[in-house]
């Protein structure tokens, strides 16, 4: 029965939520990754600290706190003209879709990971984000006609509720 139960508030959370494939990073994760990065700085090649400072931004991106996303999409920007290879540009386009998909930013992050496609167009993980940035896109577009219809249906109601006193 709690199974049931579990799977039912599951499934309602993944429609309220969004329910994308996408994964959370805890605090624990930054703060670890926020040491490597300053044991980095310290002592470590440049390698090392750009390996450790993707790191962190990849667990900003996936947190659950917006704080983090904002910090995490600004040192990517930032780092993204210092890409060295195709391969780094893509991870880096790929986890600012992700930051600006987490932030809200749906249109934002399309534009991102179709640039991501441009450098790897079969890249399993940019195709999924795309078609997940493009669901909550039309469920978006959905809600909006919602609401409109409501308040266009509420007036006209007014409007009627008005009329018919009158007479």
């Amino acid at each position: 029965m709690e199974a049931k139960i579990g799977k039912l508030f599951e499934s309602v959370c993944s429609f309220f939520g969004g329910g994308d494939q996408i994964p959370w990073c805890d605090r624990d994760v930054i703060a670890g990754c926020e040491r490597e990065v300053a044991e980095a700085n310290e002592s470590a090649s440049e390698e090392r600290k750009n390996e450790s400072i993707m790191r962190l931004s990849w667990a900003l991106v996936h947190s659950r706190q917006s704080e983090d996303i904002n910090r995490g999409i600004a040192m990517l920007e930032a780092s993204l003209t210092n890409s060295k290879t195709p391969l780094q540009q893509r991870e880096k386009l790929y986890l600012l879709a992700v930051g600006y998909y987490r932030s809200g930013e749906y249109a934002r992050s399309r534009q991102l990971v179709e640039q991501c496609l441009e450098i790897a167009p079969d890249w399993r993980q940019a195709l999924t984000l795309k078609k997940t940035v493009e669901d909550q896109i039309a469920k978006d577009g959905v809600i909006g006609i919602g609401i409109t219809a409501t308040a266009v249906g509420l007036i006209a109601a007014g409007i009627a509720a008005a009329a018919s006193r009158r007479n």
